[in-house]
This record gives structure tokens, C-alpha cells and sequence, in this order.
């Protein structure tokens, strides 16, 4: 586990030093999660044996969590408030706090809502309110991985779809049908218990926290959420871009395979995203813990880490000029 502490801590030091220091912190700070990671990943070996981690990561991901809204109160402060940075070095913690939510409490989130603790799952759904994307909590297991790789996911792209096309409909798809499939649930229980409810509330107080700092915080949460979402998004499209499931002769969607994920070996991204880039055994087995998802040969993998790929994926002719090659190069399999 001590990569996995390492990778995600550091940042999350180096950041909550940065909103109270500013200066030299932030550059160092937004340098860590980007230039930092890029670098050890070329320097070290991929993919790590998953028999030699440790099996269980709750205490680190439940960590992680809890540091989630003090971080969150202190980037909208130091962002948007009476912290008397620069402009510089407000632009540069937005930019620092919305990849660290995007890429680290996202992952950690999505590892949290998976969990069978639901105290474990309720960290998972504040993470992911406070950011205005509480709906993920949902359409992630009841949409998501029911109907990965097929025209029923919102979160799984078409070939030859680009990100900003593809981000309004994974948005508001996710949202809807997040929304359908609760409502088959709660059919016949309590409305007061319906999971939307719970996330309107969460994001309303969050927003009316940060309204009550002032119109700047209130502007800062609505920066860094936007941000966060956007790296939320790129995520999903990176990991299932251009995928399909087949149709059977029986006209029934072929079983969720290795096949249908895009993955990454990158050693230390990976542990900084706690393994959410060994995608294709999450979608196998969603209970495993973190630090035990595996990679093998039959995975599709990408050319280059997560974070990059995410990168590349904000230009869709340069996405499309390196993937659909790959696309091709597997249906040749």
C-alpha cells in the first residue's frame, strides 16, 4: 500500500499547503500531479504484481474522503475569497484543486460507492454531491455497468464521437437515466429516502455554504465542480471509447468481457488513481478492492497513461488519428 499512500497524499499535501502558502507551493503543487506523475511513470516499471499489494485499501480510500470537504473549503476559499493571492495563483489552484478532485477523489469515490460498508458508500455519495455530480453515484453501477460498450450507456462513446460532443449527452444521459433506474427502486418506498433527493439537498447546502462566503467562493465551487466534472467525463470516455459489446444470434448482448475496457500498466498513475486504469477487471468483478485489480493480455490498452490520454482526448482529431487505429487493429484480432 505504500505507493497507493504515497501517490495520493503527496498531492493532497502539496495542495492544502499551496491554498494557505500560495507562491512557489502552487506551481510545485500543479507540477506534481502533472509533470511529477508523467515523469515516474516513464521511470519505473508498469504494472506492479497485484499479488504482492496489499488486498484491502478502505483505510486510505475512507481517508481520502474525509479529507474531501476540507480540501474542497479550502480551495474555494483560496481560489474565490479573502485569501489574498494573486490571480496567477488563483488560476493556478483551480486548475491544481479540479485535476486533484477529477483524478484522485473521483477514483476514490468510485472505489467507495462499490464498497459493501455503507458508511464506506455514503463517503463515496458526499464526495460526489459536493462536486454537483451526486447523480454518478447512481447511473455509475445501476446504468453504467449494467449496459457498458452498448448505444444504452451514456458514459460509453462511439467511435468517432469527440469528447465535447460526447460530455453533454454523458451528463445529462447519466443523469436521466440514473434518475429512471432509482426511480423503479423507490417505486414503492419512501420518496424521503430516494437517492436524488439526497443529492439535491447536499448540493444545495454546498452551494449555500459557499454562497454564505461570499459571490467570489460561490463562483470558485462552481469553477473547480466544472472542472472536476469535466476530468469525470474524460475518464469514462478515455476508458470505453468506441467499444462495443456484440449481439448475439439469440439477440441478447454478449457478457461484459476484458475486451470492453480500455486499460493502462502505468505503474505510479495508476497507484494515484488507485487502480482505476486496470478498468476491465473492475467492470469484471466492481467488489474487488483497489489494490487487487489486474491486468492481462487480453485488455485493450492505450498508448499512454490515464491522465494523458485525457489530455489528447480535449483535441478530437489527434484522439481519433491515434485511436481508431487501435480500434481497427482489435476487431482484426
Amino acid at each position: 500500500m505504500w505507493l497507493f499512500t504515497f501517490a495520493t497524499l503527496l498531492p493532497t499535501a502539496l495542495l492544502i499547503a499551496a491554498a494557505i502558502f500560495g507562491g512557489a507551493w502552487v506551481a510545485i503543487a500543479l507540477l506534481t500531479i502533472t509533470v511529477f506523475t508523467w515523469m515516474v511513470d516513464k521511470l519505473t516499471p508498469s504494472a506492479a504484481d497485484p499479488g504482492a499489494e496489499f488486498p484491502s485499501g478502505d483505510t486510505l480510500s475512507a481517508t481520502l474522503a474525509l479529507l474531501h470537504l476540507p480540501m474542497l473549503t479550502l480551495a474555494v476559499w483560496a481560489i474565490g475569497g479573502g485569501s489574498g493571492l494573486g490571480i496567477i495563483e488563483r488560476l493556478g489552484l483551480l486548475i491544481s484543486y479540479g485535476l486533484f478532485f477529477g483524478q484522485v477523489g473521483h477514483p476514490n469515490a468510485h472505489e467507495l460507492i462499490h464498497r459493501p460498508n455503507r458508511w464506506l458508500r455514503r463517503l463515496g455519495k458526499m464526495v460526489y454531491a459536493t462536486l454537483l455530480i451526486g447523480h454518478h453515484t447512481s447511473a455509475h453501477p445501476l446504468v453504467h455497468h449494467v449496459h457498458v460498450a452498448t448505444e444504452r450507456d451514456p458514459s460509453s462513446a462511439p467511435r468517432g464521437q469527440g469528447f465535447w460532443r460526447f460530455a453533454p449527452q454523458c451528463w445529462l444521459g447519466g443523469f436521466r437515466a440514473g434518475l429512471d433506474a432509482e426511480n423503479k427502486r423507490y417505486a414503492n418506498r419512501s420518496q424521503l429516502a430516494h437517492p436524488y433527493l439526497h443529492y439535491t439537498l447536499i448540493a444545495l447546502i454546498t452551494l449555500g455554504c459557499a454562497g454564505l462566503m461570499g459571490l467570489g467562493p460561490l463562483l470558485a465551487l462552481l469553477a473547480v465542480a466544472g472542472y472536476a466534472q469535466i476530468q469525470i467525463m474524460l475518464a469514462d470516455y478515455v476508458q470505453h471509447y468506441g467499444l462495443r459489446r456484440e449481439v448475439l444470434e439469440n439477440g441478447r448482448i454478449e457478457p461484459v468481457g476484458p475486451q470492453h475496457s480500455w486499460n493502462t500498466p502505468h505503474r505510479y498513475s495508476s497507484a494515484m488513481m488507485l487502480n482505476a486504469p486496470r478498468h476491465s477487471d473492475h467492470h469484471l468483478n466492481p467488489t474487488r478492492p483497489y489494490p487487487g485489480l489486474r491486468l492481462d493480455h487480453q485488455m485493450p490498452l492505450l498508448p499512454f497513461a490515464l491522465p494523458t490520454m485525457a489530455v489528447i482526448a480535449l483535441w478530437p482529431r489527434l484522439w481519433r488519428r491515434i485511436m481508431d487505429p487501435r480500434l481497427d487493429a482489435l476487431t482484426q484480432q
